[in-house]
């Protein structure tokens, strides 16, 4: 079938549901948002077997509390808010705020999260009554089809539209190119040369950056805690997710405690200058990460690598020599860099060193109890999320116990070529009309007061 063809059947099923649906009221339209999360919760392990085996990448049990908590997190965090009608009213500016939808939604997919992406931005796009329709990643077409299968079945079950949520079950550039050029807003999760596609669509985009998660642990910092969450962060999901710690900052002085920290919670630390240059050359190749340890377990890489591990390692530290080593780029897989540092100026700089080669714009995790230390990182790096006392892996694209917004699109700004340095919600995904009324009791400043 013709690709123009295709996808305008897509797009015609997608604005005659989204028209229906704009009628909705907000106890509708949140229902539907709350169907969307539940039955993905209800299917998560289902779902988690379905990806590990069709991509070959991430951890089966992972998987399993990432569709569990983020369905959680995300409904959570949207439930209440409006984004119907008029949702706001301001007395002293006299602006009243009205929602209205963008209209069809496209969205790419990337299969590293081939279940939660798909379902936040459906959450998102109904919460502002759009249609969505995704184009999934063709190693993980089975997956997010399934993911919108099973969405679709209970949302017929509350008489929702039928054709509000699609798939593209015909995967190529072409039906990617023609779909975000005629949709009326696009968000793209994956890769930057999808990125920057979606950019150049003629369309407005919403993007991700590169991730290169940077974490210092401060002088303060305690070891016991921040060294478990940082491993935690590492390993999970076999280190695929954006947001995950890429590189460890360590002070000086209490370095050697921190190495014995890392090896006591299940890390093998490589300082041998040949295991070094092996795994080095294992995950880069001419420059660039070797697809082939996405997302693979610790064992598969340390047999890559030639490096022998003892049974049940989580993670692989590599320990280097300072900034410009190419193991301080992003590895998504259970490899950290390790450095180390004399003052917290220093360990800022490393940071910045390595976020200039890879991941500007995204997120610095950082461990301390000092608030001035914690502020002199947030003026100095140019990144969008600042990460303080948590596993930046789980708590980068919001949780129950930070205001970042749940999601799993996290916008890095200009540093990362986005147009958002915010997490990705449904607030991106509707207009706001605005009612200006006349303020005939403002204060109009005299010619003094508005030079002085």
């Amino acid at each position: 079938m013709d690709t123009n063809e295709y996808i305008g059947g897509y797009l015609d099923r997608a604005r005659k549901a989204q028209e229906e649906f704009e009628t909705y009221d907000q106890d509708q339209v949140d229902l539907a948002v709350k169907t969307i999360a539940r039955i993905v919760d209800e299917n998560s392990e289902m779902l988690a077997r379905l990806a590990v085996d069709e991509t070959g990448m991430g951890v089966y049990e992972d998987k399993v509390i990432k569709n569990r908590m983020k369905a959680k997190i995300i409904w959570n965090s949207l439930k209440g808010k409006k984004s119907v009608g008029i949702i706001s009213r301001n007395e002293q500016t006299g602006i009243t705020e009205i929602a209205k939808p963008m209209g069809v939604v496209s969205a790419i997919t990337p299969m590293t999260n081939p279940i939660v992406t798909p379902m936040s931005n459906a959450m998102f796009a109904l919460k502002g009554r759009n249609a969505i329709i995704i184009t999934p990643h063709h190693k993980s077409l089975k997956t997010s089809s399934m993911v919108v299968s099973l969405i679709n079945e209970a949302l017929a079950e509350i008489h929702a539209p039928e054709n509000l949520i699609q798939i593209i079950d015909q995967q190529s550039r072409e039906n990617t190119k023609a779909l975000i050029e005629k949709t009326d807003i696009v968000i793209a999760t994956g890769g930057m040369g999808m990125v920057k596609t979606a950019y150049s669509s003629g369309k407005p985009a919403l993007g991700v950056g590169a991730g290169n998660v940077q974490c210092i642990i401060d002088k303060d910092a305690d070891l016991a805690a921040a060294v478990p969450m940082i491993i935690t962060g590492r390993a999970f999901d076999n280190g695929i997710i954006c947001s995950a710690e890429q590189s460890v900052i360590v002070p000086a002085a209490v370095y050697d405690e921190a190495v014995d920290a890392f090896r006591k919670n299940g890390a093998y630390v490589a300082t041998d200058k040949d295991e070094l240059d092996r795994l080095r050359n294992t995950l880069f190749q001419f420059g660039a990460m070797n697809k082939d340890v996405v997302g693979q377990s610790v064992a598969k890489i340390a047999a890559m690598a030639q490096i022998e591990v003892p049974e049940g390692t989580r993670v692989i530290v590599a320990q280097t020599e300072g900034p410009g080593d190419i193991l301080g780029k992003e590895k998504m897989c259970p490899v950290l860099a390790l450095y180390r540092y004399d003052d917290f100026k220093e360990a800022v700089a490393i940071a910045g060193a390595n976020l200039e080669m890879e991941g500007k714009g995204h997120s610095v995790a950082i461990h301390s109890n000092t608030v001035e230390n914690i502020e002199y990182a947030a003026l100095s790096l140019s990144v969008s999320r600042f990460v303080i006392n948590q596993c930046s892996a789980t708590s980068a694209g919001g949780s129950f116990f930070n205001g970042f917004a749940p999601t799993n699109t996290l916008g890095c700004g200009s540093w990362g070529g986005n147009s958002i340095s915010e997490n990705l919600d449904y607030k991106h995904l509707i207009n706001v009309s605005r009612i200006g009324y006349y303020m005939k009791d403002n204060q109009v400043p005299s010619e003094e007061e508005l030079w002085a």
